[in-house]
């Protein structure tokens, strides 16, 4: 008797995990934050190896964004309210961190002479930079009572 009351509430969350943060569209949005997790950080090691004495502060924003994104990246593919509070945190930082770069950028042209992931508001990237931390933090919105679950 207490096999199947064990089995069918060891099961709830099992079943109410796939309708979680990090599955359907989530999985989507993972997976552009991976790409651009990869990207980013490719683009902040070249960078940095080849001609960061050319604009040192543009080059460590850049590694600054890859950070972010592997970190937002990991906390929205994981399960769990620590990984959510790390989503949430990194996708926040990225908004405050896109917004205040392309501020930057328009307030100081001169002062960032090469782009950055986020300059421009993510320009060089067609605004995705801009747009996913929008659509990150209403996913992470969307799912907060989830993450209280686990």
């Amino acid at each position: 008797m207490n096999n199947p009351e064990r089995s069918s509430s060891s099961s709830e969350p099992a079943a109410s995990e796939p309708a979680g943060r990090n599955a359907g569209p989530g999985r989507l949005l993972v997976a552009v934050y991976a790409v651009f997790a990869l990207s980013s950080t490719a683009r902040a090691v070249f960078q940095i190896a080849t001609k960061f004495e050319e604009a040192p502060v543009a080059y460590l924003l850049s590694a600054f964004a890859a950070v972010v994104y592997i970190v937002a990246t990991v906390g929205l593919a994981r399960p769990g309210r620590g990984a959510y509070k790390v989503s949430l945190t990194a996708v926040s930082i990225e908004m405050l961190g896109v917004l205040a770069v392309g501020l930057f950028g328009l307030v100081n042209p001169g002062a960032l002479p090469d782009d950055t992931v986020w300059s421009g508001f993510g320009a060089g990237y067609g605004y995705v930079p801009l747009l996913l931390p929008i659509l990150g933090l209403w996913w992470l919105y969307r799912h907060r009572s989830g993450a209280r679950r686990n």
